[in-house]
């Protein structure tokens, strides 16, 4: 296969040994399903990394239904796709997200050949997801809802993953079932939940005590608690308005949760 040069935006140059890359650079967030504020949180996350002054590249991982690029606001003149199809290298598919000092991978909305790549295609993705690390502080790598296989081989690395849930009882046990799925696939991964739109922090702490108690019972499988987001009328705001929510509400109370969640996972680092 063939090796990867990565350049960030800000013209650092990289290296050429992918597997010299720690694991904990690369940070996974999942979700068992759609409607739980996973991309959201994906955004928010690598800012508050970026604010805190680490160097940070988000991947959207969502092959098909890419979205972060309409979130951000932004219109990238190249995309994964174009990575995928071997017509650009990675690293010409990196652009700058200017309003959050971060860099992105955007993805193809809507695209078949996206929504069906080949494993080796997969694997060139992983490839240059385990290059870019040796760049960036920070690797934030947005799956596609759901336990589809190829997003499963996405998130085949031994850095943190991010699950992200809301209160919901159907959202736990799609949580639960993405658990069992990566851990059959990666036994003794670092998973970690997010509690997402939660009415109160004793509810988020129930929500996190079920699946985790479903997870030790049926999977031997221990999930750490990454953090609790209590729901925020200005996430909707931002979301329709296209802009950062570190940016357009720096102060609300969601933003203070991720940012708690980003300074923890730098302490850990």
């Amino acid at each position: 296969m063939t090796d990867y040069k990565i350049r960030s935006r800000s013209g650092d140059q990289g290296m050429t040994h992918p597997e010299a890359m720690t694991g904990r650079k690369l940070i996974t967030v999942a979700s068992g399903k759609g409607g739980v504020g996973k991309t959201w949180f994906a955004i928010t996350l690598s800012h508050a990394l970026a604010q805190a002054g680490r160097k940070v590249l988000l991947f959207d991982g969502d092959l098909g239904l890419a979205n972060i690029d309409i979130q951000l606001g932004l219109n990238p003149s190249h995309d994964l796709s174009e990575a995928v199809l071997g017509t650009r290298k990675f690293e010409d598919v990196v652009t700058r997200s200017p309003d959050t000092g971060f860099d992105i991978v955007a993805g193809r909305s809507g695209s078949a050949r996206m929504a069906n790549v080949r494993h080796d295609q997969i694997s060139l993705l992983r490839h240059g997801l385990l290059a870019a690390g040796q760049v960036y502080d920070h690797v934030v790598l947005d799956l596609g809802a759901g336990v589809d296989r190829s997003i499963r081989s996405l998130a085949a690395n031994t850095g943190p993953t991010m699950v992200v849930t809301t209160e919901e009882p159907t959202a736990i046990t799609d949580a639960y079932a993405l658990i069992k799925l990566l851990h059959a696939d990666r036994p003794g991964g670092d998973f970690r939940v997010v509690v997402n739109m939660c009415k109160g922090r004793a509810e988020g702490e129930r929500t996190f005590s079920k699946l985790s108690t479903a997870c030790e019972n049926f999977l031997k499988v221990k999930p750490r608690l990454a953090g609790i987001i209590l729901r925020d009328p200005n996430v909707g705001d931002t979301i329709r308005r296209q802009t950062p929510m570190l940016k357009r509400h720096p102060l609300s109370q969601a933003s203070n949760d991720v940012a708690r969640i980003a300074r923890d996972l730098i302490a850990a680092n």
